[in-house]
C-alpha cells in the first residue's frame, strides 16, 4: 500500500543489533502506534547497516521516522510532531527533590511505626532518611554530581577532592543519625558540609543571581539551583545541632 502524507503509515529505522536494542527506536513504534499509525519497521541489524543508513539518508542518528515524504525525525523529533514535549526541552523541575522527600517522610513515619518512636525521634528518621536518600542520587553518578557541584560550591572550587568526597560524608552522618550513635562524628559533619553548602547557595543564587542547576538530585537532574538546595543544606545544618545538643 502506497506511502503517502494522508495515509496512516509510517516508516521506521532502528538499530536493532544482537548487541544493543535502540530504547528510542522502541519508544518511536509505540508511540507511532499509540497515534493509530501502522508501522513499516526497518531494522538496522548491524553496525555496518546502521552507518550505512545514515550516510545514505544524510542522518547522523537513529531511530529516524518518515511519514508519507516527510522526514520526522528521531524521537525526540516525532513527540513534538505529536504535541508532546521531549525531556530534552521541559523546563527545570523540582519533581525529583519532592519525591525524594516525600518518600524519605512515608518511610521515616513507617519505620517510627513500627519501632513505636517518640515524635522528635520520628522527625529525625524522617530527615536522615531524606538526607541518605539525596546521598543515593548523587553517588549514583558521582562524575556527573562534582561537575556540577564545581559551578558554585565554594569550598570545591578551592578543593576539587571536596567534591568527591561530600556525597559519602552526607552519606555517612544520615547512617549514624538514622542509629542514634556516634553523634559526635554526625553532628559536626553535617554542620560542616551543611554550612558551606548554605553559604555557597546564597551566594551563587541570592548574591551572584546566577542561574545553575542544582547537584542535590545529582549529575543528570534538571532541578534549579535556590530554595530547594539551600533548605536540604539548613536541614543538614539543623540535625547536625541536634546531634551536637544530644552530647550534653
Amino acid at each position: 500500500m502506497p506511502l503517502d502524507s494522508r495515509s496512516k503509515y509510517a516508516r521506521l529505522y532502528r538499530m536493532a543489533t544482537p548487541d544493543h536494542l535502540c530504547p528510542f527506536g522502541l519508544k518511536a513504534k509505540a508511540l507511532l502506534e499509540s497515534e493509530g499509525y501502522t508501522v513499516e519497521d526497518h531494522l538496522l541489524e548491524s553496525r555496518e547497516a546502521t552507518d550505512r543508513f545514515k550516510a545514505e539518508h544524510g542522518v547522523e542518528t537513529t531511530p529516524q521516522v518518515y511519514i508519507g515524504t516527510d522526514r520526522i525525525g528521531g524521537y525526540d523529533a516525532l513527540q513534538r510532531h505529536f504535541g508532546q514535549t521531549p525531556q530534552a526541552d521541559k523546563d527545570k523541575t523540582y519533581a525529583p527533590v519532592i519525591a525524594v522527600f516525600a518518600m524519605a517522610a512515608l518511610m521515616g513515619l513507617a519505620i517510627g511505626q513500627a519501632a513505636d518512636f517518640t515524635a522528635a525521634a520520628n522527625l529525625r528518621t524522617i530527615l536522615a532518611t531524606a538526607m541518605a536518600l539525596l546521598a543515593v542520587q548523587k553517588l549514583r553518578d558521582i562524575e556527573s554530581f562534582t561537575t556540577m557541584f564545581l559551578n558554585y560550591d565554594l569550598l570545591a572550587r578551592r578543593k576539587v577532592a571536596y567534591a568527591y568526597i561530600y556525597p559519602y560524608a552526607e552519606a555517612a552522618a544520615a547512617i549514624l543519625m538514622l542509629a542514634g550513635t556516634a553523634a559526635w562524628i554526625s553532628g559536626p559533619l553535617a554542620l560542616f558540609i551543611g554550612t558551606i553548602g548554605a553559604v555557597s547557595v546564597i551566594k551563587a543564587v541570592y548574591i551572584d543571581k546566577r542561574e545553575l542547576e542544582c547537584a542535590c538530585m545529582g549529575g543528570s537532574s534538571n532541578v534549579p539551583l535556590g530554595f530547594v538546595s539551600l533548605t536540604e543544606n539548613l536541614v543538614m545544618m539543623a540535625m547536625g545541632l541536634w546531634m551536637i545538643a544530644t552530647l550534653g
